[in-house]
């Protein structure tokens, strides 16, 4: 029900989801007369694969996560968290409030052993052609070295798991490569990650990121955030540059014609909806945050990263390498 668009993305994303793998059963969480009537207007009706879960309230967009968790207990974000704990669903996905989706699933999930607390891992695209997952994206503003080691440990286990990677790269973002670069808070996170067994890379700067030096790319929420605004800031620049510079003569606008090909094709690459849904790592269930201002085609892409999180048991994977870790000294 949340989102900027609500079941006019949620609904269709679903069915053609579903269109796409006949093995997998939805659950619509929501106001059941506005999901029943956007699925009438879509010409399906609920059924066995497809079956509406009546929930009383909407959590707003830019509602409070501690009103949320509190007094919206029947909210369809909270009924949906609770169906994964149950195991009537096997994960979440949602395009709502942020923050009182981290806040629910925490409280009704809660974390895994040896966790502290939950990270937004989410992909960025590299020029070696594939993704760098990067976390914390803004779940924990301040973070220990203690955890940003467990964010290390989850985005290696995410990866190996949905990418198939035995031992992926990991790496921490710093102001430089060297390791007498950064705050002591980062430098003794460097010495719990060489410790943890991973495959660490090193510090990396935030161009690697974009190099694709690393598979997984680790920092505390703050960072990550800001580093995520930032990229897409960008990206949103360049397209308007290049907008302006081939409307500027009839001659570039026939440059512009005649590069049509190559446009659609860097759009397509670019295309954030390709790189849709975020991770909440950490929690003893799956839960996947849409972007707000998903459009259908995006919404599929957080299911497809729901599914593959399922297939491949990426929380029970976490809480097998949590358990091999040794005890952190205090």
């Amino acid at each position: 029900m949340g989102g900027d668009h609500g079941p006019h993305v949620t609904i269709p994303a679903a069915l053609e989801f579903q269109a796409r793998y006949p093995d997998v059963d939805i659950v619509l969480v929501g106001l059941r007369d506005a999901l029943e009537q956007e699925l009438k207007s879509r010409g399906a009706a609920p059924g066995p694969r497809l079956r509406v879960h009546a929930a009383a309230e909407v959590v707003a967009m830019d509602e409070a996560p501690a009103q949320a968790l509190r007094y919206k207990k029947d909210s369809s974000m909270r009924v949906a968290v609770n169906l994964v704990k149950s195991g009537e669903a096997h994960a979440c996905v949602s395009a709502g409030n942020t923050g009182a989706l981290m806040a629910i699933s925490r409280f009704v999930l809660k974390t895994i052993a040896g966790i502290d607390r939950p990270a937004i891992a989410s992909v960025l695209p590299n020029m070696k052609g594939g993704y760098t997952y990067v976390l914390d994206l803004g779940a924990n503003v301040d973070c220990t070295p203690e955890q940003l080691m467990q964010f290390g440990v989850m985005g290696a286990m995410l990866v190996s798991a949905v990418e198939h990677k035995e031992r992926p790269t990991v790496g921490l973002l710093n102001i430089g490569v060297e390791d007498i670069k950064g705050n002591d808070l980062v430098k003794r996170a460097a010495e719990l990650l060489r410790e943890s067994g991973l495959n660490f890379h090193g510090n990396v700067e935030g161009d690697d990121i974009y190099k694709g030096t690393t598979d997984v790319v680790v920092c505390d929420g703050f960072v990550g955030n800001v580093l995520l605004k930032a990229s897409e800031g960008v990206v949103t620049m360049m397209v308007s540059f290049l907008r302006q510079e081939f409307m500027r003569n009839p001659w570039r606008m026939l440059a512009a014609w005649m590069a049509k090909p190559v446009r659609n094709a860097l759009r397509a690459r670019m295309d954030p909806g390709k790189y849709n849904g975020a991770s909440l790592l950490g929690l003893r269930g799956i839960v996947i945050k849409s972007h707000g201002s998903a459009d259908a085609y995006a919404f599929g892409h957080a299911l497809q990263r729901a599914l593959d999180e399922v297939k491949n048991n990426v929380p029970q994977r976490i809480a097998a390498r949590m358990a091999e870790l040794p005890a952190v000294p205090q």
